[in-house]
């Protein structure tokens, strides 16, 4: 009885919980570039007509539907147990499309969302959902992207929110979609690097007034953790120990490393969605934290089809060049959890 008391004492001063409660609460953040969500209204300052009903892709009020069930399945996947706290959205078109989104097939899970309508060229922006009792909006903001040698193109803005976690942290939220590789990766390279330059200068504001804040980065990056804009330029590195509060690391390091992507272009997965994080979230003696080893790539099989040219799998996407299949997204979700 002695022995019994004395270890039932030991896992309490450890912090172990017992008669089954978990030791810990998890906030789980996701973020996914969903491949061309547009609603069927046309906006008549963006180039939306290849997604209007009528248009050359044969666009129409029920794939839009089959599409927001697409998107709401994944997300409910990736949750388990639980809906994801934070699901940052790449390449949605409108609030329309959104609102229908969280009160059509995502109702019960009670998302609201943060969107702001961005100037690039086809309206295809980035947006947040939260869940209003995990995550507290203090401030949310677009941040415009502007190139040094093209100063009249337009892209997609960073979408900045900062909020409330449970433990009553501050987390500050950037949720990016940097430019294409469209015409090139060495052809485009600066633009990213452009916009790396404008996430790295506002990220340097919030470390002056706080250098030990709580950062969050995610999204479509269109630039792999080893690529110039994010190495260099964001100064996003390997998470290597010790971790230093103001540095960034990027959490998709060593998953790209290993071969593993989010995206496959010919044969080859490269991870070009992509978590990066301060050092001070990987502190495991703070209230709200993460691991490097908490990220992973959500690679189910509904998410894929066979490679029949270059062997293997790959994404299930909505469309395949202008042939509707229906799928999903030419990208994979990643995802991370927080412990608190």
């Amino acid at each position: 009885m002695k022995i019994w008391m004395f270890f039932l004492l030991s896992l309490i001063e450890s912090g172990v919980w017992v008669w089954g409660k978990s030791e810990k609460s998890v906030f789980r953040m996701m973020c996914y570039n969903v491949e061309n969500y547009f609603d069927c209204v046309d906006d008549s300052l963006t180039k939306d007509e290849e997604y209007l009903p009528g248009g050359i892709r044969g666009w129409n009020y029920n794939r839009y539907v089959r599409k927001q069930h697409n998107i709401a399945r994944v997300v409910a996947s990736v949750g388990a147990w639980e809906p994801p706290a934070l699901v940052g959205l790449c390449e949605v078109e409108s609030r329309r499309g959104l609102f229908e989104l969280v009160r059509g097939p995502l109702k019960n899970l009670h998302y609201r969302f943060v969107h702001y309508d961005s100037p690039d060229a086809r309206g295809v922006d980035v947006a947040l959902l939260y869940l209003p009792e995990l995550f507290k909006v203090l401030h949310d903001e677009a941040i415009s992207i502007t190139f040094v040698d093209a100063p009249n193109s337009t892209t997609r803005d960073i979408l900045y929110v900062c909020g409330k976690v449970p433990t009553g942290d501050t987390l500050h939220v950037f949720v990016c979609h940097f430019p294409s590789r469209l015409g090139g990766e060495l052809e485009s390279a600066d633009r990213r690097k452009d916009a790396a330059m404008i996430l790295r200068k506002r990220i340097n504001i919030i470390q002056e007034n706080n250098i030990k804040a709580n950062v969050l980065v995610m999204g479509d990056f269109n630039d792999y953790p080893d690529n110039a804009s994010l190495q260099e330029v964001l100064q996003a590195r390997k998470p290597e120990v010790p971790f230093l509060p103001e540095c960034l690391y990027n959490l998709m390091f060593p998953l790209h490393k290993e071969g593993k992507g989010t995206h496959k272009h010919e044969a080859e997965w490269g991870a070009l969605d992509q978590i990066i994080v301060s050092g001070q979230l990987l502190d495991q003696q703070q209230h709200f934290y993460t691991k490097p080893t908490d990220v992973h790539i959500f690679n189910v099989d509904f998410l894929l089809v066979d490679d029949l040219k270059y062997l293997g799998k790959k994404p299930f996407r909505t469309y395949l060049g202008m042939k509707y299949t229906g799928g999903f997204s030419d990208h994979l979700p990643v995802y991370i959890d927080f412990w608190y």
